[in-house]
């Protein structure tokens, strides 16, 4: 990072544009290094300016990479943006098998050590929380789940921290392998460690019925422990609720037996999720991040990247830290496959960024996928998971999902991860299954929204080192971890949606 007297910053000595760290005015002159830069028009905070002639039809490098290609001549000192920058993204990636060294970004981080306070379960999986989750099999049960929910919480016992609904809207009216994928999805919550107890309500007459149900979950769980699971089918019950009401009791008195116990951290298992982003989210937060994952990485803990589609324009990155060729052509089908599915749909694969996206500085698809990936820090990646599949590596995993913001960290919960750093520029209130970190890009923001934020990056973009920035990220991740609350928790905010690819009937 540039000192705070900056005006501009150039991310790498290869780039064709810096990045404005305040609104620049037309007229006036900044400097860069030794060299001064007259402004030629209005240029918002976080948007591009130009550094050197551009000829239309040349790429535009940012991140040491290209985000695009100019689409009329541009001067130096030009704003870039949608009106003289595209995406270059078309058709199925060619990727390259070159593996590449890590370079860490820990340094400073003292030698891996300590704890957090954690809940060993009785297969052996470690939660952060102890709660207890309504988990309805079909959308149809959500307002029975609902109602149970309400009426049960005046009874929540002592050592529990939290009843909650995983409402969706699936498990009926699906087919083929977009049925199976929700089914996938709900068993993979149906055993989540953070989960003390879980009470899966059926309506009974749903595709996903309990009968078609249960071995699913016993794919991830063999043997079910009838103490921490129980099965609900409200049309064979006659007063349903008072049916839920005593196995949510019979639930809970078996999830408060359970203490938190001190842990080591490489039992730590975290996703890394973007939403509502900025061009700032790629120079702080999403580093910030990155160096938090190759901390874990140095603790033998797991993280998890998904968002799949913006990882498009910065694939090869990834892809040259696959730990072997196996990993590397599983991770290229992963790719290909998301931009198939685009093809298939007959939509642009560079469609993304969203309109908030562009109104925070960020022009391309390459562009934001550039400042995406950079949560997943510097390490090997290690495994890619298939959509509702289970972590069994330490080390960074990839895993199949899109961007969408709630799909997204519902992919990241049934993964197993027990909480999500999550970053922001524009802000987001979102919550997910699992606490969440919200991460702000920018000071402004952060103390706009001190209620959706629970840290600031944007002091990285003020003058702070990375360093001291990660390590006072690393103490929130293990108070959180111990039971400290999210901000998304104090709301109340626990957004879960599947995936859905497929008709419906």
């Amino acid at each position: 990072m540039k000192s705070k007297e900056n005006e501009i910053l150039q991310l790498h000595p290869r780039d064709t544009v810096a990045v404005a760290l305040t609104a620049l005015k037309a007229g006036n002159s900044v400097r860069l290094e030794n060299e001064v830069l007259r402004i030629r028009q209005d240029i918002p905070a976080a948007h591009k300016v130009a550094l050197r002639p551009i000829r239309a039809g040349e790429p535009i490098v940012k991140y040491g990479s290209p985000i695009g290609i100019a689409i009329s001549a541009i001067e130096p000192g030009d704003w870039v943006h949608s009106h003289n920058l595209e995406s270059s993204l078309r058709g199925l990636g060619k990727y390259r098998y070159r593996p590449t060294a890590a370079e860490s970004s820990v340094r400073g981080f003292p030698p891996c050590s300590g704890s957090f306070m954690g809940y060993e379960r009785s297969d052996g999986r470690v939660g952060i929380r102890n709660e207890l989750w309504i988990l309805p099999t079909v959308g149809c049960a959500n307002g029975l789940a609902g109602t149970m929910a309400a009426r049960f919480r005046s009874e929540l016992p002592p050592g529990i921290d939290g009843l909650r609904v995983l409402s969706h809207p699936y498990g009926c009216g699906q087919a083929g392998e977009d049925h199976r994928r929700t089914q996938r999805m709900l068993a993979a919550m149906a055993v989540h460690p953070n989960a003390g107890a879980v009470l899966v309500l059926s309506l009974g007459c749903e595709d996903n019925c309990i009968e078609e149900f249960r071995p699913v979950i016993q794919q991830l769980q063999p043997l079910l422990d009838s103490r921490r699971i129980r099965f609900l089918e409200a049309q064979e019950e006659a007063e349903e609720v008072e049916a839920g009401l005593d196995a949510l009791r019979r639930l809970a008195a078996y999830a408060s037996g359970f203490k938190r116990a001190p842990l080591p951290l490489s039992r730590l298992e975290l996703g890394m999720k973007c939403g509502g982003s900025d061009a700032f989210s790629g120079i702080s937060a999403n580093p910030l991040v990155g160096a938090i994952a190759d901390r874990l990485y140095t603790c033998g803990a797991a993280t998890v990247l998904t968002e799949v589609p913006e990882m498009f324009g910065a694939e090869q990155h990834l892809l040259d830290r696959c730990c072997d060729r196996e990993v590397f052509d599983r991770a290229s089908a992963m790719l290909n496959g998301f931009r198939q599915m685009f093809i298939d749909h007959g939509q642009p694969i560079h469609e993304n960024p969203s309109a908030g996206n562009r109104e925070g500085g960020i022009t391309t698809l390459e562009e934001k996928s550039l400042g995406c990936v950079q949560k997943g820090g510097s390490q090997p990646v290690v495994d890619v998971l298939n959509y509702g599949q289970q972590l069994k590596n330490s080390g960074l995993s990839l895993a199949e999902g899109p961007g969408n913001d709630l799909i997204a960290v519902s992919v990241l919960a049934a993964t197993g991860v027990q909480m999500i750093l999550f970053t922001t520029g524009r802000g987001t209130p979102l919550g997910s299954p699992v606490p969440v970190i919200k991460i702000a890009s920018n000071s402004d923001m952060a103390a706009r929204k001190p209620h959706w934020i629970d840290f600031n990056a944007g002091t990285l973009t003020e003058g702070a080192s990375l360093q001291e920035e990660a390590v006072r990220l690393w103490q929130l991740v293990v108070e959180v971890a111990s039971g400290r609350r999210t901000r998304s928790e104090e709301n109340g905010y626990h957004e879960f949606l599947p995936f859905k690819d497929g008709t419906t009937q």
